[in-house]
């Protein structure tokens, strides 16, 4: 390797780790009142630096919330592809989607909600997440491991459960964080496909 392309390793592993503790500061502490200023005195930067991330505070927002949602989505496959049964797939995959979300804090989603181009990633994860568990639910049926359900019907619900999520609806009405909400969605979702005896 030359010592041009050990430079540009360098340069792409440090950014990497920039962006993952932005994130982890982002969950913690949300995002909103940051200024570059600080989030370069928090991580021992430059703001030069972080401009080497993304042109301005709102592109590096976007830039830290896909990178969470990145690490998450990576996570979650990770762990539902383990489980032969696909009821046991759903599960792993929605508590997952729950043990990603559970650092968030109150002030993140708040951010994210008032923050519209990071409202509209996490608004397209909860969508592929809702698609991919409507995919697992039909892969089950066909496989005979779950009951037969409208797999399409399961998924809708599963939507429409994740966006009322999504939009704080369901924290709002039943004091649950978005953790806690995916996964009691993950033990209503199993035990309403649990085969009948």
């Amino acid at each position: 390797m030359t010592s041009l392309e050990n430079r540009s390793t360098r340069t792409r592993v440090r950014r990497e780790e920039l962006l993952d503790e932005l994130v982890a500061v982002f969950l913690a502490e949300g995002f909103a009142t940051f200024t570059l200023d600080e989030l370069a005195r928090r991580l021992r930067c430059s703001k030069s630096t972080l401009y080497g991330l993304a042109a301005s505070k709102e592109q590096l927002v976007v830039a830290v919330v896909k990178r969470f949602f990145q690490r998450a989505t990576t996570a979650v496959e990770q762990q539902a592809a383990a489980p032969d049964d696909h009821r046991e797939r759903i599960t792993a995959y929605l508590l997952t989607v729950a043990e990603q979300l559970q650092p968030a804090s109150p002030a993140f989603f708040a951010d994210l909600a008032a923050f519209a181009p990071a409202r509209e990633i996490y608004q397209r994860n909860t969508s592929s997440a809702a698609a991919r568990v409507q995919q697992l639910v039909g892969e089950g049926v066909t496989a005979g491991t779950v009951r037969p359900v409208h797999a399409s019907f399961v998924g809708v619900a599963v939507a429409s459960v994740m966006s009322a999520i999504h939009r704080g609806e369901v924290t709002a009405t039943t004091g649950l964080d978005d953790a806690a909400a995916y996964r009691e969605l993950a033990d209503l979702v199993v035990t309403g496909l649990a085969p009948r005896c």
